[in-house]
């Protein structure tokens, strides 16, 4: 497993919850308002952290750690995820993942191994083919997404749903809409744009917020 960015502590990547972060590399989508696009187009051009640096570190700070996040790119899309959250429960620390929800399969696995204590998964836009695919810059399945949605919204593992919310996109119609499709939800964070880091450079003129 290439692990190529890690945050030893952080105060925003699970709410109420004092977490590491470790981010993998590669994505199987090409968001135009994606700001970690580096980890998505040139993950080689990073650093890459040794599996023995990060557990001497959350060993180190396992009395003062609530778990790990483990965000990228995207994780799901890397065989050996489930090993590297099996090594980190092993620590006594728990685990939240950060997902597309494209990969229900491995989504799959890992909840029913019981790998995950919390899921975040990203709502791009509304539930139709045209929409969505505007927003993740690639064609996906929308019975994938649905699939992937299940797992929270049927309560097999606890969880949110996350939308960086674009306001020349996500419109108050758009995000009405959306609010429909996700009325059963626990829980739907918004999340800010940052203009200035888009991976589509003819965004990064656009206004952030909310």
């Amino acid at each position: 497993m290439e692990i190529k960015g890690f945050l030893e502590t952080s105060f925003v990547d699970w709410r109420e919850k004092i977490c590491a972060v470790l981010f993998l590399p590669s994505c199987n989508l090409r968001c135009p308002f994606c700001h970690n696009h580096e980890l998505v187009l040139h993950p080689e051009q990073l650093s890459t952290f040794p599996w023995d640096y990060i557990r001497q570190r959350l060993t180190a700070l396992r009395s003062w750690l609530d778990g790990v996040c483990i965000t990228g790119g995207e994780p799901t899309l890397h065989p050996d995820l489930p090993e590297l959250l099996d090594r980190i429960h092993g620590l006594g620390l728990a685990v939240k993942l950060d997902t597309n929800g494209t990969r229900p399969e491995m989504l799959e696995f890992l909840i029913s191994k019981n790998l995950i204590d919390y899921l975040a998964m990203d709502i791009k836009g509304p539930l139709d083919q045209e929409s969505y695919g505007r927003c993740t810059g690639v064609r996906i399945s929308i019975p994938e997404i649905k699939r992937s949605m299940d797992f929270i919204l049927t309560a097999r593992v606890a969880g949110e749903f996350r939308t960086t919310v674009v306001p020349q996109w996500h419109t108050p119609p758009v995000l009405a809409r959306m609010a429909l499709e996700l009325a059963k939800a626990p829980k739907w964070t918004h999340q800010e744009f940052n203009p200035s880091l888009a991976l589509d450079p003819a965004l990064r003129s656009e206004r952030p917020g909310l």
